[in-house]
C-alpha cells in the first residue's frame, strides 16, 4: 500500500426526513443561495421541504444548472452571489448541481483573474471558498462527499475538472426517497457512473491494499445486485438507500487511498460529452469495456481478481486471457441491462468521432493517461475503434 493523506470532513445526514434538519444546519448563516437544475425539485417535493426548513431565512434562488454544468451559466450565479453578498450556498439536485455549486463557491472569492483559471490549473489556485452544503436527489457521481468538480465551457466545448479541499461540502443530506421519481435513464446512468468510479480506482495494479480492494468489490457487488432492482422497483426504499450510499462510497476517497488510479476512461468520456453531448455515464459505458480490452495485458492480474471475486468467474479450462474477456463481457452486459448502450454507433457516431476526440485530448494536454501514463491519443484511437 502506498502512503496517503486521507481527509473527508463532510457531515452526512442519511435517511427519511433529514431535509427537515436544514434549519439547524444553516443557523449560523444569514444569506443563503439555493442552486438547482431543471426544476425536478419542484415536482418531487424537495423544494417544498427545503423552503419549509429554511423558514424566514433570506434565500436567493438560481435554477437552470445543466446536466453538464456550463461555465457560462455558473458565472451568472457567481455574479448574483457576489452582488447579494451570500454567505452560504445550498445545492439541491444531483452531481451536476453539486459540481456547479463547488465552482460557484470557489469563484465568488476568486481574485486571480478569470475564474476559468480554476479549471485550467486543476484547482491549485483556489485558496478559499464560500461554504456550501447539499441536498442530494440522484445517486451517481459521489460529488456530495468529495472535493472534485467537472465543468464545461460551452463556447469552446471544453470539459475540465478541478479539485480542492476548500470545496468539500459542510454537509450532505441524503434521503433515498428523493429518488423515487427518477426516470429509468437516470437510474441506469447513476449505477453505471458509480460502477466505473470504482473500477477506475480498483482495476489498476496490485498495491497490496486488501481493505481498499474488498471495499471496492463490495460496492461493485452491491451495484450489480441492486441496480436492476431499482429499475424494476423504483420506490423500494432499501434498494434506493443501498444505491445512494454505494454511489457516495464509490468516490468519497476511501476506495482510492493508497492505490494507483487510472481515470483514462473518464478523460476520454469527458471529451465525448463535450463534443457530442452524450450523458456522462453513456460515454463511460462505451469507453470502459474497450479500454479494458485494449489494456488487458497490463491489467491482467487485477482483471482476474475482478473476474473471480466480482463475477464469480474462474475456469481451470480457460486461459487467463479468456477469463479476463469473460469478465469484460459481463461488465458490458451489465451496463446494457441497466439500459445504457455501449457502442458509439448506437449514439449516431462513426469513425469521424475518433479523430475529433484525439484532437481534443491533444488540445487539452491529455496525452499520457492511465495508471502507467502510457495511454496516448494514438492508443485512444485504437480504443475508440473498438467502440464503433
Amino acid at each position: 500500500m502506498q502512503n496517503f493523506d486521507f481527509y473527508n470532513p463532510v457531515q452526512v445526514l442519511f435517511g427519511k426526513g433529514q431535509i427537515a434538519n436544514l434549519g439547524m444546519l444553516l443557523a449560523p448563516y444569514s444569506r443563503i443561495m439555493l442552486l438547482y437544475g431543471g426544476g425536478s425539485i419542484m415536482q418531487n417535493g424537495v423544494y417544498e421541504q427545503i423552503k419549509a426548513a429554511l423558514g424566514e431565512k433570506s434565500c436567493i434562488e438560481f435554477g437552470g444548472i445543466e446536466a453538464n454544468p456550463t461555465y457560462e451559466t455558473l458565472m451568472r450565479a457567481v455574479e448574483i452571489g457576489r452582488n447579494g453578498q451570500i454567505d452560504f450556498i445550498l445545492a439541491a439536485g444531483g452531481g451536476s448541481v453539486i459540481d456547479g455549486a463547488k465552482f460557484v463557491a470557489a469563484a465568488i472569492p476568486f481574485q486571480d483573474g478569470d475564474p476559468w483559471q480554476i479549471l485550467e490549473k486543476w484547482g491549485r489556485n483556489v485558496h478559499s471558498a464560500t461554504p456550501f452544503g447539499c441536498v442530494l436527489t440522484l445517486a451517481a457521481t459521489g460529488s456530495e462527499t468529495n472535493c472534485a468538480s467537472v465543468i464545461t465551457q460551452a463556447a469552446t466545448r471544453s470539459k475540465r475538472s478541478f479539485s480542492n479541499r476548500a470545496v468539500f461540502a459542510r454537509f450532505a443530506i441524503m434521503d433515498p426517497q428523493t429518488q423515487y421519481s427518477l426516470p429509468p435513464r437516470q437510474i441506469g446512468n447513476g449505477v453505471v457512473d458509480s460502477f466505473v468510479h470504482v473500477v477506475e480506482q480498483y482495476l489498476t495494479q496490485d498495491c497490496q491494499a486488501a481493505v481498499q480492494d474488498r471495499l471496492a468489490e463490495g460496492i461493485l457487488l452491491t451495484l450489480i445486485e441492486q441496480g436492476p432492482k431499482a429499475l424494476q422497483e423504483p420506490q423500494n426504499y432499501a434498494v434506493r438507500a443501498d444505491l445512494m450510499w454505494a454511489a457516495s462510497m464509490a468516490l468519497n476517497g476511501m476506495c482510492g487511498v493508497g492505490v494507483i488510479q487510472d481515470w483514462s476512461t473518464h478523460m476520454v468520456g469527458h471529451e465525448l460529452t463535450a463534443l457530442y453531448g452524450l450523458d456522462h455515464a453513456q460515454t463511460l459505458a462505451v469507453v470502459l469495456p474497450a479500454m479494458l480490452r485494449e489494456r488487458r495485458a497490463q491489467k491482467q492480474n487485477k482483471l482476474l481478481q475482478f473476474a473471480r471475486r466480482v463475477w464469480q468467474l474462474e475456469s481451470r479450462e480457460a486461459s487467463p486471457e479468456a477469463v479476463c474477456e469473460m469478465a469484460i463481457a459481463k461488465t458490458e452486459q451489465f451496463f446494457r441491462e441497466m439500459g445504457v448502450k455501449t457502442r458509439l454507433s448506437e449514439y449516431g457516431l462513426d469513425s469521424q468521432a475518433i479523430e475529433a476526440v484525439q484532437n481534443a485530448l491533444r488540445a487539452h494536454r491529455m496525452v499520457s493517461l492511465g495508471e502507467q501514463r502510457d495511454i496516448t491519443p494514438e492508443v485512444v484511437g485504437r480504443v475508440l475503434q473498438r467502440c464503433l
